[in-house]
């Protein structure tokens, strides 16, 4: 892993690339992944880290889409499915597969739903998971214990995959540099290079010591997510493109859902899915559907949200969460192509690819389990657009860093694959880098060391948001865990006292807005 510095003279060092990925998000990291493994020249840039935004944000989910199923968009289903099982193929070490069971209370709705979801058994053709069965209200007790047992008429058991979105992210960027790859977290694009009225670079800025610098290549890629708009008009283009979504979530303890099982809710009274979910040790309860005016870096979730969560959470588990058993709130954005009107719930979730008049082109849309497809799919146009040798795609058997069959025992330690024993090295070398980070987490002072020096982790906010999942898991616990943190981090990136204040202000000011202080 080269240092941040060998990163920038890379980048002033090539002449011309023949890929430049403007996003570092899960869409931008597919793509860059896609094109390196074909052999291009390929760089990629992200304004903040990598995962920032939407891609560290989702709810853990690798799937088809039920609700999808319902709606009859079968191609993407199919497509998901397909996209799913070669996840778990490809990095098994982060992928993994969950039984969900959907416990029904309508009359009608039993033999509904078990067919629907053995149809999405189906589909998924060899790639399966595992059998779908209907399930006795008996037995829905035992699978999902405390869940409302008043009106229950029994359940349907499925299964899908599950993962930690922020670490494949990190995965995905490790893979690339192993590809040959160079990719900068907090550099941001500022500005289009044109030439002749043909998009041949881009305008960069370090933004952490405030220097520009252009970047020059064949293809330019925008893979900006819900900022896809922003670059689109640094091109010249002011036609509104998407409709922006936000989803929010809460975690609680594992008492809420104390099983191994997650709970789905195929259809609240107003028509949404609603997923209970087991995490790191935790219940992730989530997600709302709520349309937004703009994208933000920092989304919040809205009043209306959670009253929504509060209220189901009461409504389906048997018990409403006091303000402090809410470990952590979050919000993503899901970056939605405008086709037609109506609610955000009912847009489609394909991907959109679209190539300017000067060579620009654009992947939005999707979902974190189609990523490997959107990016095949953005780097077939982009060497088009590039005039790059044609080169068939390689990523479906692509087995990302990090792969093995070997999980640890322990989720925390499981998304670090084979490179675990090697990170516990660092505990051997030096005692104290054993200790946990906080009591209330399972994540021990060597992952801050190892995010500093493997992963490219700059912030206090990228080791306890990305790195680590802990102000996902607890943020109160995050926060006092930051000044130790922050230490680690000065200490291996070579930071002053005045830069430890100035990131830990800036830590506690996003980490508050996780923190649920009750209506």
């Amino acid at each position: 892993m080269s240092d941040r510095s060998q990163i920038l003279r890379r980048l002033g060092e090539q002449v011309e690339w023949d890929v430049l990925v403007i996003g570092g998000g899960a869409t931008g990291l597919g793509a860059a992944v896609e094109a390196a493994s074909r052999g291009y020249r390929t760089a990629l840039i992200e304004r903040a880290d990598f995962a920032k935004g939407t891609s560290s944000r989702s709810t853990k989910l690798v799937h088809g889409g039920v609700r999808y199923l319902e709606q009859m968009n079968i191609t993407l289903v199919i497509d998901a499915l397909r996209e799913r099982g070669l996840m778990l193929e490809n990095a098994p070490h982060i992928v993994h597969d969950l039984s969900f069971v959907v416990p029904i209370f309508g009359l009608f709705d039993l033999p509904y739903y078990g067919l629907g979801l053995k149809v999405y058994e189906w589909l998924s053709g060899r790639l399966s998971l595992g059998p779908s069965r209907m399930l006795s209200p008996s037995e829905t007790l035992v699978m999902l214990p405390g869940v409302r047992s008043e009106g229950l008429r029994g359940g349907v058991l499925y299964h899908d995959g599950q993962f930690d979105d922020a670490r494949y992210a990190i995965t995905l960027m490790r893979t690339f540099e192993e590809l040959g790859g160079t990719a900068i977290n907090y550099v941001q694009a500022t500005g289009l290079i044109e030439h002749n009225g043909k998009t041949v670079g881009v305008h960069a800025r370090d933004l952490e010591t405030d220097t520009p610098f252009d970047l020059r290549a064949k293809a330019v890629l925008n893979a900006t997510g819900v900022f896809t708009e922003q670059v689109l008009a640094m091109d010249g283009n002011r036609e509104t493109l998407l409709s922006v979504s936000q989803g929010s979530h809460f975690v609680l303890p594992p008492s809420f859902l104390p099983t191994s099982n997650a709970m789905m809710i195929p259809k609240t009274s107003d028509g949404r899915v609603l997923f209970a979910i087991p995490w790191h040790g935790a219940t992730v309860v989530g997600t709302t559907d709520e349309a937004v005016e703009r994208a933000s870096p920092e989304p919040h979730a809205m009043a209306s949200e959670r009253s929504f969560l509060m209220e189901h959470i009461g409504r389906y588990l048997g018990q409403r969460p006091r303000p402090d058993q809410v470990l952590s709130m979050w919000s993503g954005l899901r970056p939605l192509v405008r086709k037609g009107g109506g609610a955000t719930s009912k847009l489609s979730r394909d991907h959109t690819i679209l190539v300017r008049p000067s060579g620009l082109v654009t992947v939005t849309g999707g979902k974190w389990t189609t990523y490997r497809r959107m990016g095949e799919d953005a780097i077939d146009r982009a060497a088009e657009v590039g005039k790059l040798r044609k080169e068939p795609s390689r990523t479906r058997s692509l087995r990302l860093h990090g792969w093995t069959r070997e999980p640890a025992a322990v989720e925390s330690d499981r998304v670090y694959g084979s490179d675990l024993p090697r990170l516990e090295r660092l505990s051997l070398e030096d005692p104290r880098m054993d200790e946990l980070i906080h009591p209330r987490l399972p994540y021990r002072m060597r992952e801050a060391v190892w995010a500093a020096r493997h992963e490219m982790a700059r912030t206090v906010e990228d080791v306890l948001a990305r790195r680590t999942r802990a102000l996902f898991l607890d943020a109160r616990a995050a926060i006092e865990a930051a000044p130790r943190v922050a230490e680690v981090l000065a200490r291996e990136l070579g930071r002053t006292e005045q830069w430890k204040t100035r990131d830990l202000e800036a830590f506690a000011s996003v980490a508050r807005g996780y923190v649920y202080e009750g209506e």
